[in-house]
């Protein structure tokens, strides 16, 4: 198993009650988070909204959290996160809040304590940029948005 980071997390009051984010098995790569929403809340098709999670956390300097849709969410309703991966920078210490928006057909219903998303715990590295006259070459080169075919 991986080395474990420790991150600080704090509750909020309309969270009180809900599950803290866990990891759905042991090799789970995301923890789930749930709405911390007072009353439920229907969605339309092509509606998208900012559901609050209730969290707030500190994260050590090098990591981000990145909110990402849950799978079954996406397949059998159309409903993601919007800007996916969100980011969550280490140095927020604000609400955790989930984009969600419905690009399926129908009204999808959010309801308090629903798992709405995922949220990956990542290490990150900071870059210093060294301005080059020229670049190295690869095979691929320039080549992108396709260029390298669909088939195997």
């Amino acid at each position: 198993m991986p080395d474990s980071v420790k991150v600080a997390l704090t509750p909020m009051e309309h969270a009180v009650g809900l599950q803290l984010p866990t990891y759905a098995t042991e090799q789970s790569a995301g923890m789930d988070l749930t709405a911390a929403l007072e009353e439920a809340i229907e969605l339309a098709p092509g509606d998208r909204m900012l559901i609050p999670t209730g969290l707030s956390i500190a994260l050590p300097d090098g990591y981000e959290a990145q909110v990402r849709p849950r799978s079954g969410l996406a397949l059998k309703h159309g409903v993601t996160v919007l800007n996916s991966p969100g980011t969550v920078d280490a140095d927020y210490r604000g609400e955790i809040g989930v984009i969600l928006a419905n690009m399926g057909q129908e009204p999808f219903t959010v309801e308090r304590g629903m798992r709405i998303a995922q949220m990956v715990i990542a290490q990150h590295a900071k870059v210093v940029w060294e301005v080059a006259d020229e670049l190295d070459t690869t095979e691929r080169g320039t080549g992108g948005f396709g260029s390298t075919g669909t088939q195997g």
